[in-house]
């Protein structure tokens, strides 16, 4: 592989842990009711699991409900089964036609678990961007020892991928700040 080549390969990579961060970070509750709490639901559709987003539609009429109408009256029950067994701590309302979600007030203490979870959240994004950069940087070393580039653009490719850790480290900084601040508020 030749130097860009390198560079944009450990560039997509870490573009791409920062979407897991991203999509962790949206399923964590934060006091506020957000359809994004639901995205890792699978509910059993025909024996099949599906996100819960092919199955109904999910809402937000306020700030502490989220109401869930199912595209098929039969799936009523599995979208129920589906929340009561998940880590979200949802206690579901069934009235027949629609499923509510009414979001509790969050405890101080739970605020400091969810914090701690966003902490260690982004130190994984972190290190999963730490082993791209071992691995881009291998690749430069690769290169050079395979003599496809000199020693001082195995250097200049080792800053550049050095470079790029840092912008996506300062991505993940910001997006778990922000995350922090909105669990901390109320």
């Amino acid at each position: 592989m030749s130097g860009p080549q390198i560079l944009k390969d450990t560039e997509d990579r870490m573009e791409k842990a920062l979407d897991v961060f991203r999509n962790d970070l949206k399923g964590m509750r934060t006091g506020r009711a957000s359809p994004q709490m639901l995205d890792s639901l699978r509910v059993d559709n025909y024996g099949t699991m599906s996100p819960i987003r092919d199955v109904a539609s999910v809402t937000c009429p306020d700030a502490s409900t989220i109401v869930i109408k199912p595209y098929a009256a039969e799936s009523l029950k599995e979208i129920e089964k589906a929340i009561r067994s998940s880590d979200l701590g949802l206690a579901p309302n069934n009235d027949g036609k629609v499923i509510r979600l009414t979001m509790p007030a969050m405890s101080g203490d739970q605020r400091k678990k969810i914090v701690a979870a966003v902490k260690k959240s982004a130190e994984s994004a972190k290190v999963s961007c730490r082993n791209i950069r071992r691995d881009g940087n291998k690749h430069f070393e690769d290169a050079e020892k395979a003599k496809t580039m000199t020693e001082d653009e195995r250097d200049k490719g080792k800053a550049k991928v050095q470079d790029l850790l840092k912008v996506y480290e300062g991505k993940i900084d910001d997006l778990a700040n922000k995350k922090e601040k909105e669990v901390l508020e109320q």
